[in-house]
């Protein structure tokens, strides 16, 4: 047996209202560099499903840039600490230094053109940023000159060497260097407002800012003089610009507002060439706040969203020629469908997002309506393909339905008595659903029983008519649950092991039942008289294996093949084992499958799919 990483469909990147999210694209215009969580993402810009992560970060993430050469990519967290890394397409992903820069946030990096140098500024308390070399850590400058966190800083590529930082003070300061040294705030009073981006042109002659008081000032990239403002009266933004990113011929820069829109601008001319606006009403999630124009001969420039979402966008289109959604909070649910045979893996995070994903093409499809509006705490689909439906289940006390088809919300949700913990659903489409201390079904949105328990619930499986409950006290249930008449529990365990069941999966054809527990071990069992025993009520179960112990946290999600020969599991303690029935005794480990800890695990034709705390969906290519 094996199993390696096959795609990562990576996280979205981390986004705050009223911050800019910094992007950065590398010299070659084909990878697109971001912070989401606690990992870096490196994603190719033509190919959704490739990305490379990044995760040595312990604490969350906030700005990554690639250095010029595309070799080395720095990152800085929220602790002040800047890493440098390898990031070249066939590279190691080793971290070639580690850097405390300040006591605070890094809010933003920039490489000198040698790829020798960076600086790295943000939210400190003794400084605001400092500038370092990236291969040994040496001090080549001080930044100096501001009275409050500083946002954004960019370096000229050029020599002589010039940088510039910008800050809440509301100031531009310009630097002298290598060494950097304060030389002066240029057209100080300029901005009435915090200045969120700085950036010079890719010829050095020219640098640009931009800030909260929706004005672009232009300077000499050399000398730091004052040129004037770029201003169109008829057109220009009329909302924070929270970044600017220049065109690789210096001609035209591109700027993203808190107004929803995205403009490219003839810096020579000071007018609007063109404007990208998003969403047809006021609405807080399409504001822009990132950009990047990479150096591409298609001319795409991408922009972020507050939702998380990447943009691409063209100036021969009026809309986005591609919008890559996904997730930027923790996924805390999983289910798959399969829909005229093909197959599509549904995911819910933390915020209440879903996704539909197209697991060939590694892209997502935010299901629009009323969705939940807090964590969706679990997905399941009706067992049969034709007008297959999702059901979900949040902390929002409601079930909704999906159309699997159209990708859709359908009807009412329904209200719960309780916080749901889990879903699931019978061949007979109905669901059910194990809540703080009971376990109900619903049919067609409505009530239709009750199964009997002696604990809490804390996990849910389904095949069939059959319904298998997990309790706190450990004990497993099996019922036989059918439209309009009163569950009948046909088998029981008393005490699995001595934690309560955390998840539990049936094989394909029923025939094996996995319960995994709080303590990270999972025990398989087996009906001997098959499922049919549910009709008398003779059921019985027998032990299988007790030896799919390796795990050390918390199970939380487990996977049989369609043969019902090998299984996948998923823990708390961030990794995925892959296990033989045959051969109970061995298994395949894959340590740090998602930073944080796996949330779920599914079995495609296409291969073995996980999620987890890292807002990631990775493809793994198991081979048994």
């Amino acid at each position: 047996m094996s199993i390696v990483t096959d795609s990562i469909f990576a996280a979205l990147p981390t986004t705050t209202r009223g911050q800019p999210t910094p992007l950065s694209a590398d010299s070659k215009g084909e990878r697109i560099a971001y912070a989401s969580n606690k990992s870096i993402f490196l994603r190719s810009i033509d190919d959704s499903a490739v990305s490379t992560q990044y995760t040595q970060h312990t604490v969350p993430t906030t700005v990554a840039r690639f250095a010029p050469s595309g070799f080395y990519c720095a990152s800085g967290d929220a602790s002040g600490v800047v890493r440098v890394w390898d990031c070249s397409p066939n590279g190691s992903g080793a971290t070639k230094g580690e850097y405390a820069i300040i006591n605070g946030r890094i809010n933003d990096i920039a490489w000198d053109g040698d790829s020798q140098r960076i600086i790295a500024v943000g939210d400190g308390k003794q400084r605001f940023g400092h500038c370092v070399t990236a291969d040994s850590g040496n001090t080549v400058g001080e930044i100096s000159g501001h009275s409050a966190q500083v946002n954004a800083v960019s370096i000229r590529q050029q020599r002589p060497l010039r940088a510039a930082t910008a800050g809440d003070d509301k100031n531009l300061v310009f630097y002298h260097g290598a060494p950097f040294k304060f030389n002066g705030i240029p057209g100080r009073g300029n901005h009435a407002n915090y200045v969120y981006g700085v950036g010079f042109s890719p010829d050095g002659a020219h640098l640009v800012s931009v800030g909260g008081d929706k004005k672009i000032f232009l300077y000499d990239g050399k000398t730091g003089e004052v040129k004037g403002e770029v201003s169109d009266s008829t057109d220009g933004h009329a909302g924070s610009i929270f970044g600017v990113s220049w065109s690789k011929d210096s001609r035209s820069i591109v700027t993203c507002s808190g107004d929803r829109t995205v403009k490219t601008w003839d810096v020579e001319a000071g007018k609007v060439t063109h404007t990208w606006t998003f969403g047809d009403t006021i609405n807080i999630p399409d504001q822009q706040v990132g950009v990047v124009w990479p150096n591409r001969a298609d001319g795409t420039i991408i922009s972020l969203s507050l939702s998380g979402d990447l943009n691409y966008l063209n100036q021969s289109s009026a809309k986005p020629t591609k919008i890559i959604s996904g997730h930027s909070k923790n996924i805390t649910a999983l289910t798959t469908s399969s829909v005229d045979t093909e197959p599509t893996l549904w995911t819910g995070d933390y915020e209440g997002r879903l996704c539909a994903w197209d697991v060939a093409k590694g892209t997502a499809e935010t299901i629009e309506g009323d969705g939940h509006t807090s964590i969706v705490s679990g997905l399941t689909a009706t067992p049969t393909s034709k007008n297959q439906q999702i059901y979900s289940v949040g902390w929002d006390d409601k079930i909704r339905r999906i159309d699997a088809g159209a990708h859709t919300f359908h009807g009412k949700p329904t209200a719960l008595e309780s916080q749901p913990k889990a879903v699931t659903c019978t061949t007979d489409s109905l669901v059910v659903v194990a809540q703080l201390e009971s376990v109900i079904v619903y049919r067609d949105g409505e009530e239709d029983g009750e199964l009997p328990l002696k604990t809490s619930p804390t996990a849910l499986a389904a095949h069939g008519s059959t319904v298998a409950i997990g309790g706190s006290d450990s004990s497993l249930r099996i019922f036989s649950v059918t439209p309009g008449k009163a569950p009948r529990q046909s088998a029981i365990v008393d005490q699995v092991s001595a934690t309560a069941i955390t998840a539990l999966s049936f094989s394909s054809d029923g025939g094996f039942l996995a319960a995994g527990t709080a303590a990270g071990k999972i025990y398989v069992y087996s009906f001997s008289k098959g499922l049919t025993g549910l009709v008398t009520g003779s059921l019985t179960i027998d032990l299988v294996t007790d030896r799919w112990s390796a795990h050390t946290g918390k199970i939380t999600s487990i996977a049989f093949n369609a043969e019902g020969t090998h299984a996948i599991s998923g823990s708390l303690d961030t990794n995925i084992h892959l296990w033989s029935l045959k051969e109970p005794g061995k298994r395949v480990k894959i340590t740090n499958a998602h930073k944080e800890g796996v949330n779920g695990v599914a079995w495609l034709k296409d291969g073995v799919f996980s999620t987890g705390a890292d807002a990631t969906v990775k493809k793994w290519k198991a081979t048994l």
